[in-house]
């Protein structure tokens, strides 16, 4: 294996500032109880700011912005809008050093990630939905399609802008107006976004970010002028969400958990599928609620594709996320990292058989070493429960029957990836999964007209293309 040099990405082009406020009503202030939190660096455990934490007060202030902005905003010509979103993408691709540099300090994933992947999709969301704002009467959802409203907007911590652009494209696009309130252990990139909004002129009102815990977001999610709720999130929330609104006529649309099967069949290309099940599971350190957590290998092809997978992972690199040669960043928070350890440790007591690469872990911040089990069946809490971590549950099938079977006994269902030379069995197999999004020869593949979802346990709704914008369309 190659020895890299170092090749750290510069911290220099980001100006974190000490502390930071709410975003209400187009301006920053610190809350009207004065109360905070910490954010901090998982690859150093190194405290980054000091950052507002919004009581009801402040949610009720950020609520009643948004709905005096949605009249003003919601009777501009789509086209106007557009100019908007447009002026928003653009600032997101001239600021996307700064803003990937920000996400990998405080999120901890690669920083060629959060620079290649994360940051294009951003841009690329805010400039697809300015598209569709003036071109709504012809979407499919009839002549005069109308806004909901304000939509209150819950997002996670695994990737914090790219859920933004997911939710506040469509949102601006069809003339709603937005309530934010971004994952407590990653608020820092939203907030710039709030300052990119400034910069693009957005009147203001029209997109709020209010910061703080899950208590925060219930405010939110259980304000009564709030219109529409939109979560992405675990699926507990997800359940507590969808009873608190239950009767009270708001939309909602959540994304929640998942634990997709990656089927590999026998006439697949192995070194194509070994680099699809590699990124489908340490990809973001498996912090992906899409992530191809079970491999499901047919028997005939298990051992050679075992092994060519095993040499993969040898060469993978976890370390500084800020390094351009990183692989695998950081654990997010502390107690991330015990649930994922917590799980393993449960995979191995239960007779899964457990397999990491040698490789040295950092002494500070939050780790965890590529992981896969083998000799897993369908009864370890492993194939089962979400453990959204760099950790991947190896089962074997016979036939394809059989692995569609094994792939559908989830109560998950977002995602799922198919890996075979035969169109017809990609067809075949595809349509018996029951997985909102389902990868051919390929995995975690993105695009702003692709709609993503899931069914069952894994939520309801649809963001991306033409069908994410229903969710905020009366």
């Amino acid at each position: 294996m190659f020895e890299y040099a170092p090749a750290p990405e510069s911290r220099s082009v980001v100006d974190v500032a000490g502390s930071y406020g709410l975003f209400i009503d187009g301006a920053f202030d610190g809350g009207k109880d004065g109360n905070v939190f910490k954010t901090v660096n998982p690859a150093t455990e190194e405290v980054l700011a000091e950052v507002a934490a919004a009581g009801p007060e402040d949610v009720d202030r950020a609520v009643a912005a948004a709905r005096r902005a949605f009249g003003p905003w919601s009777a501009l010509p789509g086209a106007e809008r557009a100019k908007y979103l447009f002026r928003i993408a653009r600032i997101i691709q001239e600021r996307s050093r700064e803003l990937a540099v920000l996400e990998s300090l405080d999120n901890g994933k690669p920083i060629k990630e959060s620079r290649d992947v994360d940051l294009p999709l951003v841009a690329a969301h805010f400039f697809y939905y300015a598209g569709w704002a003036d071109k709504l009467a012809y979407a499919g959802f009839g002549p005069d399609p109308r806004p909901i409203g304000v939509a209150g907007q819950v997002i996670p911590w695994n990737f914090p802008l790219l859920m933004l652009a997911w939710k506040i494209a469509p949102a601006l696009a069809t003339g709603n107006t937005v309530v934010l309130k971004p994952a407590e252990t990653t608020p820092l990139s939203a907030l710039f976004f709030a300052d990119v909004c400034r910069q693009a002129e957005l009147p203001p009102g029209v997109v709020n970010i209010v910061t703080g815990a899950g208590d925060t977001g219930a405010y939110l999610v259980q304000h009564p002028d709030v219109n529409k709720v939109a979560f992405t999130g675990s699926t507990e929330v997800g359940r507590e969400i969808a009873r608190a609104v239950a009767g009270t006529g708001k939309r909602l649309t959540l994304e929640l958990g998942g634990k997709a099967a990656n089927i590999v069949f026998d006439d697949a290309p192995i070194d194509q599928a070994v680099e699809g099940i590699v990124n489908g599971i340490f990809f973001n350190q498996g912090h992906v609620c899409c992530a191809g957590s079970r491999l499901l290998v047919q028997e005939s092809v298990a051992d050679e594709l075992l092994a060519s997978l095993k040499r993969r992972m040898a060469t993978l690199r976890v370390g500084d996320p800020l390094d351009k040669n990183t692989d695998i960043g950081a654990i997010n928070s502390a107690a991330q990292l015990a649930r994922i350890t917590e799980l393993s440790e449960i995979g191995a007591s239960e007779g899964a058989e457990r397999w990491s690469p040698e490789c040295a872990l950092p002494d500070r911040g939050f780790w965890f070493a590529p992981t896969i089990f083998t000799g897993v069946t369908q009864a370890h809490r492993i194939a089962r429960e979400e453990i959204f971590g760099p950790v991947l549950s190896v089962l074997t099938f016979r036939t394809p029957e059989e692995a569609v079977a094994k792939a559908n006994n989830t109560p998950y269902g977002l995602s799922a990836g198919i890996w075979t030379e035969k169109g017809s069995r990609i067809l075949a197999v595809a349509d018996k999964l029951r997985a909102g999004v389902v990868w051919a020869n390929t995995f975690n593949k993105f695009d702003p007209a692709s709609p993503f979802g899931g069914y069952k346990e894994s939520g309801y709704g649809r963001e991306g293309g033409r069908h994410g914008l229903e969710a905020y369309l009366a």
